[in-house]
């Protein structure tokens, strides 16, 4: 099965540190993948090369939409990624906090609406048209995250876990084909935690995409991931379906946390 994302041997060095080394990692279709580690192991640096934050110092990132040519991404900008059909959400949250939450989702949709400058201005009717069914999609992606009724609130007004889903539907507006997750569960309470265990899932079903996440909440991780890459000091030091990653002696060692006898 042809990998929608194939990254091979990717290393980013920042002047004489280097922060990825040699890692390779491939999502498949409708899989979701942990990559998991200690604190400063290169997690969110990695997505940051993904999604063109970063510019790798070498390696490869090829991805590979459904119904499409694979494509080499490396050197691409954020707004290229993201039209390519990868979206991300972020450790700190970064919502438009005084924009309404239909109005943050419906920003995700510009990457795929037509209007241009002259459109915004004369508003003719095929621009009407547009931002009609933008506003009605962004709507159904409030009610597929379960937040329908706070459409008309500002964002900033939100609890957190409720923010969190809201950032996973301005990505999912974006209409990926990959969605990457970064540490969605970071500051949720164990219930909160259940029910973004069930919104990744479902999102993955119904949405027929594949979801990459970085995730320190280990019994989510176990729960939903097909499988789990594991990296420490930038360098990859185990892969596999969570049963292998759970006896792995490097695993437990470098970020599990048990002695070993």
């Amino acid at each position: 099965m042809q990998p929608v994302l194939e990254v091979k041997n990717l290393t980013m060095d920042f002047g004489g540190l280097r922060a990825i080394d040699g890692v390779n990692l491939d999502v498949r279709p409708k899989e979701i993948v942990a990559l998991i580690g200690p604190n400063g192991a290169g997690k969110t640096t990695f997505f940051n090369c993904i999604t063109g934050i970063y510019t790798p110092t070498g390696g490869d990132i090829t991805i590979c939409p459904p119904e499409k040519s694979s494509k080499r991404i490396n050197g691409l900008r954020p707004d290229q990624v993201t039209v390519s059909g990868l979206a991300r959400t972020f450790q700190n949250i970064r919502l438009f906090a005084n924009m309404t939450v239909l109005e943050n989702v419906m920003v995700g949709q510009h990457c795929r609406t037509k209007t241009g400058i002259l459109g915004a201005i004369f508003r003719g009717k095929n621009v009407r048209s547009e931002e009609r069914a933008v506003a009605t999609s962004s709507y159904e992606l409030l009610k597929k995250v379960g937040l329908e009724h706070q459409a008309s609130n500002l964002a900033k007004n939100l609890p957190y876990a409720a923010q969190r889903r809201l950032e996973i539907a301005r990505a999912l507006a974006t209409q990926p084909f990959l969605l990457l997750l970064d540490e969605p569960a970071a500051g949720m309470n164990p219930q909160e935690t259940k029910e973004l265990d069930d919104l990744i899932t479902k999102i993955r079903d119904e949405e027929n995409l594949s979801i990459l996440l970085i995730e320190h909440d280990m019994p989510l991780v176990m729960s939903i991931s097909n499988r789990i890459f594991v990296v420490d000091y930038g360098k990859k030091i185990a892969e596999g379906v969570p049963s292998e990653i759970q006896n792995n002696p490097n695993v437990i060692k470098a970020y599990l946390g048990e002695d070993i006898d």
